[in-house]
């Protein structure tokens, strides 16, 4: 009974409105990028010097780019390539971040201590900062991973703080005086980490790894063409905008910008809203 009521855990009745309404939002984006080659209208990156910056109408609902790209279907591809991404980001935090913290936590001698400390200094510098250094030290084929990588440290202490606590509470006291193993004792406990924390960990990875790829794609790190995900697409309307003068064509930065920021709204009401911003 003990053990059962320390691990009992209830959330705001708002809490599980909101993850529902996320979960929707990111299984509508997943569809919608499953079937993005069958909506869109034109493959990835194909031009047309006929129908050059023309503004949002009937013919083309996005508009098209200074190379006569449909803005539609960009947005489509380019989401595509940003959730495809994401998801490996957030399943790298997953793994390295959260599990990592997880098992560290299990350590003996207090060696976990030494790698959690270790994490907070990582967990100190901004993600940004530490992808931008991993894919320069590696390449751009790994932004995905250099995203994860990057948001792991902040997933490591959260749930090594959360481990340690379950690790010395008193329903584990009782269960190791008991004579249940430490093995069973760690399995049950991942057991409850992961049916607690999951959706907040994924949620929050999708959003960081969302950010941060979108963030390195910008500055040049990211995606490649024809590849191209919403952060060079943004990247691209305004490199244009600057170089021609012409800061009249919103709509190239506009949509890929809007498209964006739902993917991060999606994955932020899916984890729920709760432990701050970062994974």
């Amino acid at each position: 009974m003990t053990a059962t009521v320390a691990l009992t855990t209830t959330r705001p009745r708002w809490q599980t409105g909101v993850r529902v309404a996320g979960l929707a939002g990111l299984g509508v984006i997943a569809l919608t990028v499953a079937l993005s080659d069958m909506i869109a209208r034109a493959p990835a990156d194909r031009v047309n010097v006929r129908q050059v910056s023309l503004p949002p109408s009937a013919a083309f609902p996005f508009g098209t780019d200074i190379a006569g790209r449909d803005v539609l279907s960009e947005t489509l591809h380019g989401l595509a390539v940003t959730s495809e991404q994401a998801v490996i980001a957030a399943l790298t935090t997953l793994i390295v971040g959260a599990l990592g913290g997880f098992l560290a936590a299990r350590l003996r001698f207090r060696l976990g201590y030494g790698v959690r400390w270790t994490a907070g200094i990582f967990g100190a510098v901004t993600p940004l900062f530490l992808a931008i250094l991993f894919i320069a030290v590696t390449n751009r084929g790994l932004a995905p991973l250099a995203a994860g990588v990057a948001a792991a440290p902040l997933a490591f202490a959260r749930t090594f703080d959360r481990a340690s606590g379950l690790a010395s509470s008193r329903h584990a006291e009782f269960a190791r005086a008991t004579g249940i193993g430490a093995l069973t004792l760690l399995r049950r406990d991942l057991v409850y980490e992961m049916r607690r924390s999951l959706l907040a960990i994924v949620g929050r990875g999708l959003a960081s790894g969302t950010i941060i790829l979108s963030t390195v794609s910008f500055f040049g790190f990211g995606a490649l063409p024809p590849h191209r995900d919403l952060g060079l697409m943004i990247a691209g309307a305004f490199t244009t905008a600057r170089a021609s003068g012409n800061f009249s064509m919103w709509w190239t930065a506009l949509f890929p910008a809007l498209a964006l920021a739902l993917v991060i709204l999606m994955a932020r009401l899916a984890a729920g809203l709760e432990d701050g911003t970062r994974p």
